[in-house]
Order: structure tokens, then sequence, then C-alpha cells
């Protein structure tokens, strides 16, 4: 079973279990989402056309998400004058999954499960990413670190540099100093770990 619907002034053609992507809707994700809208219906050979909606018909859907869309650019020029002008523009959207149609008493569902992923993070999926802290600012990121290095002892945060170099045996030794954040939540404290690369002078330094 399909129906044609109407939202947002377009009309879209939906069966159980589409991703549909509209005009922007209000509700938080997860909400329900039912369409009485309904222009036509077809079920095999039978189509029921509306004068202009059926009457008792009905799509519903959940919201997965709402996000802008791709970005339209805008430029102008008038030759001979010197005059460009570009803008750029985003326009925000909803994306539905469909998962009903019901009409006369009858009523076709998706069995699926509706999934909330996002665009947005199946896109840093495909990247690699981390989605957590994808969109996390530069500014909080660096109060993060400024509140690390003031949970540091003095000592430790002197030696966090670049370049790291101890005295080991009367030899400089290039040394990394690894800090185990997992420790941080566990114990509220650093606890570095030493390992000695060389006893050699020239390689006593060592990038890490």
């Amino acid at each position: 079973m399909y129906a044609v619907i109407k939202t947002g002034g377009k009309q879209y053609r939906v069966s159980p279990g589409d991703v549909l992507v509209v005009e922007k809707l209000d509700g938080e994700p997860g909400a329900a989402v039912a369409f009485g809208h309904v222009l036509m219906l077809g079920d095999g050979e039978a189509v029921t056309i509306g004068a202009p909606v059926v009457e008792g018909a009905s799509v519903s859907a959940t919201l997965v998400e709402t996000r802008k869309g791709e970005k339209v650019k805008i430029f102008k020029k008038i030759r001979r004058q010197g005059y460009r002008r570009t803008r750029g523009h985003r326009q925000e959207e909803t994306v539905l999954r469909v998962t009903g149609i019901s009409a006369d008493g009858k009523e076709t569902k998706w069995d699926g499960e509706v999934s909330m992923v996002t665009k947005a993070e199946l896109d840093a999926r495909a990247r690699g990413l981390d989605f957590a802290t994808l969109n996390v600012s530069k500014k909080a990121l660096k109060a993060a670190a400024t509140t690390l290095a003031a949970m540091m002892p003095t000592q430790l945060a002197s030696a966090c540099s670049r370049i790291c170099l101890c005295i080991f045996d009367n030899n400089l030794a290039g040394c990394a100093l690894r800090f185990h954040t997992a420790s941080i939540a566990r114990a509220g404290a650093l606890v570095p770990s030493f390992h000695c690369l060389s006893s050699s002078p020239a390689a006593s330094r060592r990038r890490f």
C-alpha cells in the first residue's frame, strides 16, 4: 500500500518503511507524527483519489531528526558595474520514518525498528571520527585542557612538553611520558608511566 500526502506545500509518495525528508516540523526525535492530508491511496491495482483528500485516511511516521539541508549558493552579478554578491542558505528539514498507512479500517504497518542514528553521526563513522567529541568547540577543549593542567602536580606539568628529557643512571635518556587519563575518572589523579627509550645521549631527544 502507498499514499500521496501533502505537507509543507509539497506532495510525497510514501509507503510503510520509507525514509522521508520534508520541510521542518515541530517535535522532538522519537515523536509520533500523523498526516491526515492524504490525496491518494493505492493498494495493488485499486487506486482511491481524494476530492481533495481521502476521507478517513492517515499516514503515521516517527520523527528521526531535524537538521539543516545541503547548502545552496546564491550568486548575483551585474555586468560592467562591478556588482557581485554571494550568499548561502541551508534550509531546515525534518527526517521521518513512515511506520504505517490506515484507511477504511485497513491498516498497513512497517514491522521494522526505527533507528534514531542521525546523518551527521553516520558521516562521522564513515570518516573514522568520534561523533561524541566532533562538535565540541575549541573553547571547551581549551577549558578542559586548562582544568587538566591545574590538576597536575607542578613537576608533572613542567614535564608535559613536545620534547621530554630525563636523567636516568647519570645518562641522558629520552623518555616518553604518558598519562593514563582513565585514572582521572577513577582516582581523580594522574598516574604517569615512564618508558626509557635509550640510554645513549644521541637518542636523548625524542618526540612523542
